[in-house]
């Protein structure tokens, strides 16, 4: 990979991997909604700034004209909170992948990379009529689910490659979403016990440096038409990571499991090939759990 595409490049997921992409020599031209935005990279060798909001995503064939190898999408709106119920934005994220991938195509890009949610596997057990009753997070995981159906279909009519990575729970610095990690670890670093589930259920979190790196494993060797899950090969319990993830941070803090019932229709494992990724492209996750939550931890308590 010489050239890069990476949309969100001033956020958390796609700012990690704009990094990564620099430091092996790629050039990178980085889209977010604002110089600020981006300010991160700004004055790097190789990385070329791109102010671009979703409704300026037709035009951006006009703004970049490179011959690019991978096309990685990260940009998405409402990734927590109430925002995941907001049927119209997250309906509307959809529509602007189809425009990226389309924008793709026309750049002449060679390959184009989803940042999908391991979630999906959840809503595609709705539509296989579980009898479980759907999560309000359901929103934003059918959107990103429609998101893939739509680009899959549009790379194999428009002949560009096609892969994506499915993301599990996700931690790390420059991350400013109140999501479940940044939660516990600034409770935690106020003296506060979480409240949580009773955590006998698999579940995965995973540092932002292995996630960069999976997804440049995707752009350089994943599969065509191919969604591959980001985590760990051997998952763990939510309370086995919990239970370490407080003896890390702050082990005089308890922490309330079974405060909230588990819900195992949320996370089923057993439709997910944890080692797809790892047989394709060879990526593992390498991060040292101890001393990433501790990295993460100080982020957390410095910035939020």
């Amino acid at each position: 990979m010489k050239t890069a595409i990476v949309t969100g490049a001033g956020g958390f997921i796609g700012g990690a991997l704009t990094e990564l992409l620099l430091d092996k020599g790629v050039a990178v031209y980085g889209v977010d909604i604002s110089e600020k935005a981006l300010s991160r990279h700004s004055g790097k060798i190789n990385f070329h700034p791109v102010i671009a909001d979703f409704t300026k995503y037709g035009r951006l064939h006009e703004m970049i004209r490179a011959d690019v190898d991978v096309f990685y999408h990260f940009a998405w709106q409402g990734v927590f909170g109430a925002a995941f119920k907001d049927y119209h934005l997250q309906l509307d994220n959809a529509a602007y992948a189809a425009d990226a991938i389309t924008e793709a195509v026309k750049i002449g890009c060679k390959k184009f990379v989803f940042a999908g949610t391991y979630n999906e596997i959840e809503v595609l057990d709705h539509i296989d009529m579980s009898g479980q009753s759907p999560r309000s997070t359901c929103i934003y995981s059918a959107a990103k689910t429609a998101a893939e159906i739509i680009c899959k279909t549009i790379a194999v009519d428009s002949g560009i490659e096609y892969s994506a990575g499915l993301t599990a729970m996700s931690y790390g610095e420059n991350n400013r979403s109140m999501m479940l990690a940044n939660v516990v670890l600034k409770q935690l670093t106020n003296g506060v016990s979480p409240r949580l589930i009773e955590g006998n259920i698999p579940y995965d979190f995973i540092y932002i440096s292995d996630i960069a790196r999976a997804f440049y494993a995707v752009g350089e060797r994943g599969v065509h038409l191919k969604s591959y899950y980001v985590g760990h090969r051997i998952l763990r319990t939510f309370r086995e990571y919990l239970t370490e993830i407080g003896q890390i941070v702050a082990p005089e803090v308890p922490l309330l499991f079974g405060e909230y019932p588990d819900d195992n229709s949320s996370r089923n494992y057993n439709k997910i090939d944890l080692d797809a990724l790892y047989r394709d492209t060879g990526f593992e996750c390498t991060a040292d759990f101890h001393q990433s939550i501790l990295k993460t931890a100080e982020w957390v308590r410095n910035n939020l």
